[in-house]
């Protein structure tokens, strides 16, 4: 019997012999068999409705010849499936801006993915958060293609690191929950390329290896089989090599999503499979688009089975190893963003006898939805326990408690405290994934299964901006105490904040922080650690500053205009900017220089440490173009690192931003435009505090 089986080692020669010779020795059968998944509704079924329970096959596999499939898990909080580390959500780690935190983030899911068997990861993420109210922003990074782009091409170079294929999710323009699987988004060239396609092309460029499509349609066809997008765009312009497969169930309508370019119907085959081998046998499908797609799949499998693995063994006792968690502490302190401080923070341990800690969430294991992100770790810390664990190392006699369902008890226990922590914010119910109670993916669930795992509705699109009433409440029984306030929030994305303000002394947003997320908590109120997260998107005063949301939409229209983008053009001033974040030390800017050279600008600035204490910095990069020809963004993110600064040091930081970055899309010729003039170049700690400087090019 030929054996196909991939050896560690192989030449990119003799992986591209082998794959010729598999499409020759296949049947038409067992190339469309190739081209989906299988056996997922009845693991789904078996496994009582427990997403990855097991790793899930998903394209590939020929066991007559010995080709291995692709075994899938999903993330982006970490791996899915097992007892593995769970990370702060990808919004929180956007708020890092630390893009080699995000690669060793990676590496820790590669690993963790090849110990639960798989060999294909769903973490990567990166839809851009045009409106805070979608469901689902907690799984991306934020709203600025540039960062999104940085941030996702990171992640996704770490996971592959470990030879697991990375999938960049959902192409594309997919930033609604609840209207998903209908909501047809009309958009025009230069906002599809400008601002909501930018990010997956730079993920491609780093080398992410495959795509996942997108379930709703773009400009009336569905992504799974947009030939636009998948061809044109993906395979023609952009030179991606990879292979394309569809979000879970419902992201193909038939089967010649293959020829436009969809390469992987997963989890099962219910358009490819038998309809497609009837559609290439009655000639409305050509043989070659099946050969094309397996080569497509099988260049892939091979290419990272082939190649050496940094690690001589994969085993259990890796997953949520402590090295790991410890990446997972990290990212947990350095996303949390310092919204407002009026010398509350940092808490002195020395001043303070007792503790109230107030709000249900402070007690609650809260890492984010319920969704296909679900991550199940071996523990959680709560902010509750990691204060109470703080207040033993720091000889805090007493932490008190109460919450938003008894007012008395929680008035007493903040009258009675010396500082008062306030948790507030939202749970998986509020917003995420929407999982519909009854929800069965399709899988043919008997009655008796059916009824019995039928659940409450949870998750989806946000019908509220602003806290519940009653945690506006709790904050407000906290301020009628006199006492310094800190209130905490929890969520996927913005939260306004008007209501109450006023009312407190600092603000604190930590997102959903993770398993690590209290210890990380303690450590930043305490002052053992500064914050130094910057929001990655602009909190409004008022609703009305973002885009136009309608959860329920069948069409909706997507322009250039969204974030801070839209405010700069409408001269709003947003309650925090984007980029912004304070810290318990002060940064100054100065000396910005600006020169072009050969293909690029190249820019210069020096970062000061003007306080007492170290801390992180991450400086950002805004470019203005002279928007002669075309109406253009005020400022655009070109780039942005992070630094760590000691009392009264000073750095110079330098820049590079390609030419090629500073272009248009030009509609009436659909290719891409540089225009001369003279730019703005803008330094800063965020899009609302920068120094500017004037350059021609």
């Amino acid at each position: 019997m030929t054996d196909f089986s991939p050896r560690k080692g192989m030449s990119e020669r003799e992986l591209a012999a082998l794959v010729d010779a598999i499409l020759v020795e296949a049947s038409l059968a067992e190339k469309v068999a190739m081209m989906s998944g299988h056996g997922f509704f009845k693991a789904w079924a078996e496994d009582e409705q427990v997403w990855c329970a097991r790793p899930y096959r998903a394209g590939g596999g020929l066991e007559r010849l010995g080709v291995p499939a692709l075994y899938f898990t999903d993330g982006p909080r970490g791996v899915a499936g097992g007892n593995s580390t769970c990370f702060p959500c990808s919004m929180a780690r956007g708020a890092t801006f630390d893009t080699d935190l995000e690669r060793r983030i990676g590496e820790v899911m590669g690993i963790e993915t090849r110990v639960a068997g798989c060999t294909l990861s769903g973490a990567v993420c990166m839809n851009l958060l045009r409106h805070p109210a979608w469901g689902r922003a907690q799984e991306t990074y934020g709203e600025d293609p540039h960062h999104l782009g940085e941030m996702g091409a990171a992640l996704a170079q770490g996971i592959q690191t470990h030879n697991v294929v990375a999938t960049v999710k959902h192409l594309a323009v997919n930033s609604m929950e609840n209207a998903r699987f209908k909501v047809d988004v009309e958009v025009d060239e230069r906002a599809l390329y400008e601002v909501y396609l930018p990010h997956f092309k730079r993920a491609i460029d780093a080398g992410c290896a495959s795509v996942m499509s997108a379930y709703n349609k773009v400009n009336g066809e569905y992504c799974g089989q947009n030939r636009v997008l998948l061809t044109d765009i993906l395979r023609t312009e952009w030179k991606f090599d990879g292979f394309v497969h569809s979000d879970w169930v419902l992201g193909v309508y038939h089967p010649y999503g293959a020829s436009a370019g969809l390469d992987v119907e997963n989890p099962e085959p219910v358009h490819f499979g038998k309809r497609l081998i009837a559609a290439v046998e009655g000639g409305a499908v050509e043989p070659e688009v099946i050969d094309r797609a397996c080569r497509r799949i099988l260049r892939v499998i091979y290419r990272f089975a082939a190649a050496e693995d940094p690690l001589e063994h994969y085993g259990k006792e890796l997953s949520a190893a402590p090295a790991h968690v410890a990446v997972a502490l990290e990212a947990a302190e350095k996303s949390a963003v310092l919204l407002k401080n009026e010398d509350v923070l940092p808490l002195r341990a020395d001043k303070i006898e007792k503790l109230a800690v107030l709000g249900r969430l402070a007690a609650l294991e809260n890492t984010g939805d319920e969704g296909s992100s679900r991550v199940r770790p071996p523990y959680v810390v709560t902010p509750l326990e990691g204060l109470r664990r703080a207040a033993d190392r720091l000889e805090i006699r007493t932490i008190l408690t109460g919450d938003e369902g008894d007012p008395d008890a929680a008035a007493s226990a903040a009258n009675a405290a010396d500082a008062i922590v306030v948790v507030v914010g939202n749970t998986a119910d509020d917003e995420g994934e929407f999982i519909p109670g009854d929800i069965g993916l399709g899988a043919e669930l008997s009655p008796e299964v059916r009824e019995q795992h039928v659940r409450p509705s949870r998750g989806g699109d946000r019908t509220r901006l602003n806290l519940r009433a009653d945690q506006q409440a709790l904050i407000a029984i906290a301020a009628a105490s006199g006492k310094p306030v800190v209130v905490v929030i929890v969520a996927g994305s913005a939260i306004m904040v008007e209501e109450w303000h006023e009312s407190v002394g600092a603000i604190l947003q930590t997102f959903y922080s993770g398993m690590e997320g209290g210890t990380a908590l303690a450590r930043l109120l305490f002052g053992e650690i500064s914050p130094s997260g910057k929001l990655p998107f602009v909190v409004a005063r008022s609703e009305g500053d973002y885009p136009f949301f309608d959860k329920d939409a069948n069409r909706i229209s997507y322009d250039l205009w969204h974030g801070y983008t839209k405010l700069d053009r409408d001269a709003i001033t947003p309650r925090y900017p984007f980029g912004h974040g304070l810290s318990y030390t002060q940064f100054a800017y100065r000396a910005l220089k600006a020169r072009a050279r050969k293909d690029a600008v190249h820019i210069q600035v020096t970062v000061v440490n003007e306080g007492d204490v170290a801390g992180d910095e991450v400086a950002q990069l805004y470019i203005g173009s002279p928007a002669r020809a075309v109406e253009r963004p005020a400022k655009l993110l070109k780039a942005f690192t992070r630094v760590t600064l000691c009392p009264g040091e000073h750095r110079a930081i330098e820049f590079m931003v390609p030419f090629d970055d500073l272009r248009y899309r030009d509609p009436h010729t659909h290719d891409w435009r540089f225009e001369p003039g003279e730019y703005r170049i803008l330094c800063g700690g965020s899009s609302g505090s920068l120094i500017e400087t004037k350059i021609q090019l």
